[in-house]
Order: C-alpha cells, then sequence, then structure tokens
C-alpha cells in the first residue's frame, strides 16, 4: 500500500518570511522555492502576450501562479495602475514646482512614459502580487484519497441534481437505437 504524502503546514508568517517573499517578487522567482522563474525570460519573449503572463506554476515546487480566471486583476489595478498613477501625479507635482516648462510640455511629459511605464513593471506586479498571496493564504495543496476502485473518471464532485435538460423543463425524447424500425 501506498502511503500518502502530507503537504507540510505553512511556515509562521514573520517579517522576515514577508522579505523573503519580496525579495523573490522583485527578482520574479517562486515565492515558494526562490529557484524558478515566474516568467518566460526576457530574451525569449516573442509577444507581448509572453511578456506578460506568467508560467503555468513552478516546475521545482509546483506552486500554481495562476490560481483561477482573473487572478491577476487586483495587482493589475492596485498595484500596476496604482504605482504609475502615483508616478504620474509625482513627476506632475515636481516639474509644476522646481521646473519652468509649459504646460504642453509638462502634460507630455508625465503622459508619454506612463504606458511604457506600464508594460515595464506589469511582470513585477504580478509577481509581487503572487508573493504577497502567498504570504497571506499559503497555497496548499489537496490530498486526494487513494482510488476507491470505482471509475468515475476522476470526478470527485458530489453529484448534483437536476443535470441535463439546459433547465427548460422540456423532455426530450429518448434516441431510437439503430435499427429499431
Amino acid at each position: 500500500m501506498r502511503e500518502s504524502r502530507r503537504a507540510a503546514p505553512p511556515e509562521p508568517r514573520t517579517l522576515r518570511l514577508a522579505l523573503t517573499y519580496l525579495w523573490r517578487a522583485m527578482r520574479l522567482r517562486c515565492p515558494v522555492c526562490g529557484q524558478s522563474r515566474i516568467f518566460i525570460p526576457l530574451l525569449r519573449t516573442r509577444s507581448i502576450m509572453d511578456w506578460l503572463t506568467p508560467l503555468d506554476g513552478c516546475p521545482r515546487c509546483g506552486y500554481p501562479y495562476e490560481r483561477e480566471p482573473g487572478y491577476f486583476l487586483f495587482s493589475l489595478w492596485v498595484l500596476n495602475f496604482g504605482f504609475v498613477a502615483m508616478t504620474g501625479l509625482l513627476s506632475y507635482l515636481w516639474l509644476e514646482l522646481f521646473a519652468d516648462v509649459s504646460t504642453p510640455v509638462l502634460i507630455a511629459s508625465v503622459a508619454l512614459p506612463a504606458p511604457v511605464l506600464g508594460l515595464a513593471i506589469a511582470r513585477h506586479a504580478k509577481a509581487l502580487f503572487i508573493a504577497l498571496d502567498h504570504f497571506f493564504d499559503p497555497f496548499v495543496p489537496i490530498d486526494w484519497p487513494e482510488d476507491s476502485g470505482d471509475d468515475d473518471g476522476g470526478d470527485q464532485r458530489p453529484e448534483r441534481p437536476g443535470q441535463g435538460g439546459g433547465g427548460t423543463g422540456v423532455k426530450l425524447p429518448e434516441p431510437e437505437p439503430a435499427g429499431a424500425r
């Protein structure tokens, strides 16, 4: 009989652990093991999607980088957009107060770098979000019970009543077997 592997309990949350995860995120490395990359290396990116999309998970420790659809919305809206907006606001204030530039130059020097900065830090915003999420909500893989012998195709969901028919209330006729006529 095989022994089932149990996942180790998560480490206690300490400042040192948080700083370790943040350091790994700034290096674009897996927050768990710190070895594997989260993204495709810069020289191997061929499109903007290669640049923005993290890998499926860590090949070394198995940590999934994207847990569900829409997982990175917080990182893009708060971390990425917030950093770009704050940088634009601070550069505007600095130019307005300490530099004597015309209004078109002021607007251009604040607005033109914003999209480039947004794309440049998108990877770090996602990596930082992965690290923060792992710190506050550690991912622990589920230990599924051993195979009980019944072949259900690996579906571990409980039975749900009312499946089929599409909820229209109309019962479709059963198909006739071939050669019944």
